[in-house]
């Protein structure tokens, strides 16, 4: 009796351990499929989350409308982000291993017109302001011009400034005589485009005390009196071609 009592008291047990045998077999053989299935909704997404305004600038970059130090990032619209570099212009004898980078984000259209503008430098003149100008030539004579940040290098030359502004469709006019220009993103458009950015020295006298150049004459790169009390262009993108 007692034989069979055993019996009987397994025979639920063996049961119950055979359902949960077969249930995690189910489980651990419908994972990888379900990896499966997850990957693949990932790569379709992925492919459904094209940045049409990313793709048009690396467009206009290889067709030469863009210049071809500019660099476009990947990111998720509605966001575009391009990064440039900045070179030595009056301080090229002085400190040719001063290096720069500028990155904008694109403002959301939608609800936002400003760009935010990050300019990072490196090895330039310590502890030295300059004025930040979006100009129509990244050299001589320039053009039409729009002040727009200033930044302050440390005791190793080095510094940042972000600021919000309008980037990809700057530009200056004359209202008495405004003009059009063409801009690769937007088409005619109003006035003059400011497509490249530079950096002056606030100061002349700084210019001259640091590049040891006595006979460097004052610039309009920065507001206030005198006119003519800032010093040279320091850094520029150095390209004809648009960098934004």
């Amino acid at each position: 009796m007692q034989l069979l009592r055993k019996i009987s008291l397994c025979g639920p047990l063996l049961l119950a351990l055979l359902l949960i045998t077969t249930t995690w077999v189910a489980v651990l053989a419908a994972a990888p499929a379900k990896a499966n299935s997850l990957t693949t909704v990932h790569r379709v997404v992925g492919n459904r989350l094209s940045n049409p305004n990313a793709e048009l600038l690396h467009q206009m970059v290889l067709t030469g409308r863009l210049a071809p130090t500019v660099h476009v990032l990947n990111s998720l619209p509605p966001t575009t982000i391009v990064q440039f570099p900045l070179v030595p212009s009056g301080i090229k004898n002085a400190f040719p291993q001063a290096t720069g980078l500028v990155t904008i984000v694109r403002g959301n259209r939608d609800n936002a017109f400003s760009d935010t503008i990050t300019v990072d430098v490196q090895h330039m003149p310590p502890n030295i302001t300059y004025p930040i100008f979006f100009i129509e030539f990244a050299s001589k004579p320039f053009g039409n011009v729009e002040y727009v940040a200033d930044l302050t290098t440390r005791g190793d030359g080095s510094g940042e400034t972000i600021f919000q502004n309008i980037a990809f469709v700057a530009f200056a006019m004359d209202a008495r005589n405004p003009g059009t220009s063409q801009d690769g993103q937007e088409g005619t458009t109003s006035g003059t485009n400011l497509e490249h950015l530079g950096m002056w020295f606030s100061q002349l006298q700084d210019a001259q005390k640091i590049l040891n150049d006595d006979t460097l004459k004052g610039t309009i790169f920065d507001g206030g009196n005198p006119p003519l009390h800032a010093g040279p262009q320091a850094m520029t993108d150095g390209q004809t071609a648009p960098v934004f």
